[in-house]
């Protein structure tokens, strides 16, 4: 299949655009919308997001030391591109978008309560990059909405309906293919019946 040669891109799509909340003791919290953030390391616990230090929330941030992740879903998904596209100086993001904003386990930066779920996190380190720095986080605590448990207490975040970003547009995630491991894991024969 021919292929063409394009310059550096961003091209590592789908993400997840999650709303990162934040906050400064004495003012209104803020909420920005991040599609570069991932999963860095499982033990410890580690993500991180990567802002731009023009957005208003980079400073409170880089000050507090911690922020929140927020897991976006299907419902959360209007709010989630208004508060990627305005400014915490110019809006309060929690009213404007009906979102309210409860408090944290193990941090001061407030979840938002509609969040399916909201993952505490401590900067432990600050990556000058480029046009974004990166925020190396560990994770303290997560917060997972009752609704998603099954019957047995499992996570079963198809429940939540999250959504991804894939080159500016949002969308649903769609049907299961397979689990982890799926491609190695010994298929089990079905049982002749014998005729009779």
């Amino acid at each position: 299949m021919a292929k063409e040669v394009w310059k550096p891109g961003n091209m590592l799509s789908p993400t997840p655009p999650v709303m990162v909340s934040c906050g400064r003791a004495g003012e209104k919290p803020n909420i920005v919308t991040v599609a570069w953030a991932g999963n860095i390391c499982s033990d410890p616990v580690m993500l991180s997001v990567s802002l731009r230090k023009e957005r208003y929330s980079y400073d409170i941030i880089r000050q507090t030391g911690e922020f929140v992740v927020n897991l976006t879903s299907e419902k959360l998904a209007f709010a989630a591109d208004w508060c990627g596209v305005r400014s915490g100086r110019d809006y309060d993001k929690f009213k404007e978008m009906n979102l309210t904003p409860e408090k944290s386990n193990k941090i001061e930066a407030p979840c938002i309560a509609e969040a399916p779920v909201s993952i505490e996190c401590k900067v432990r380190q600050v990556v000058e990059l480029g046009s974004h720095d990166m925020f190396i986080a560990e994770v303290l605590c997560v917060n997972v909405d009752e609704d998603l448990l099954d019957e047995k207490g499992r996570l079963n975040l198809a429940r939540a309906k999250l959504v991804s970003y894939n080159h500016g547009e949002y969308y649903r995630l769609g049907e299961k293919l397979g689990k982890f491991g799926f491609s190695v894991a010994k298929k089990t024969k079905k049982k002749k019946r014998k005729k009779s």
